[in-house]
């Protein structure tokens, strides 16, 4: 993959097409919710429910079931889960029909660091805008640049997408830049000194020298 560098909010609407273009709309991304170690899911069998079991998905991203063994669900979504069950359990079974339901899951939260008041990992209760984020955050600090804050967000295992957002220009009266609604997981890094480039992509490992101390 080529190298693609972040475009500067530098002020007006300009800008902020140039970066839509590149890379869409925050808004425009919300994909559906994926399991993860720590969320406990019911699988139901329509036709045997002896085989009915409550689960929690383990550390290594799999659940043990009684007719299936071991599944591997981490990182499916809930329709995705409820195929790998049938597979699995089809292997015994003729046509098996079965429903997977979320009972519950590992809480989504937000992370603000850097150049704010009161930095910390929070819990998302709803839609958190950026603004929003920030001001659970305690606020910018005076030595903030919040013309530059950074939205890292968890792109796939191993790469982190960055995008640099104006939120100085946002708060001018007539702007009509858009306050994008954070998703779970992501992170908001205001710095002290001036960021110029930065590639989107990045390692996600990387993401803890950006002074991320909460990223778990």
């Amino acid at each position: 993959m080529s190298k693609l560098h972040l475009l500067i909010l530098c002020g007006g609407l300009a800008g902020y097409a140039s970066l839509l273009s590149a890379a869409g709309t925050l808004a425009d991304r919300n994909p559906p919710y994926r399991l993860q170690p720590g969320d406990t899911v019911e699988v139901q069998y329509r036709y045997t429910p002896e085989y009915n079991a409550t689960v929690v998905v383990q550390p290594g991203g799999s659940v043990s079931l009684p007719m299936t063994g071991d599944v591997r669900l981490q990182g499916l979504t809930i329709a995705e889960a409820q195929s790998a069950i049938v597979d699995k359990a089809s292997e015994r079974l003729n046509q098996p029909e079965v429903a997977v339901l979320l009972k519950d899951y590992v809480r989504p939260y937000f992370v603000v660091s850097g150049e704010v008041n009161h930095p910390g990992r929070f819990d998302m209760h709803g839609d958190v805008t950026a603004f929003e984020a920030i001001a659970i955050g305690g606020g910018f600090k005076d030595s903030s640049k919040h013309s530059q804050v950074l939205l890292v967000r968890k792109y796939n295992k191993e790469t982190a997408e960055v995008t640099v957002l104006n939120m100085k220009a946002m708060q001018k009266k007539g702007q009509i830049l858009e306050d994008p609604v954070l998703q779970p997981g992501d992170m908001l890094l205001v710095p002290q000194n001036e960021v110029s480039k930065m590639e989107r992509y990045i390692r996600w490992t990387s993401v803890a020298m950006l002074g991320l101390a909460f990223v778990p």
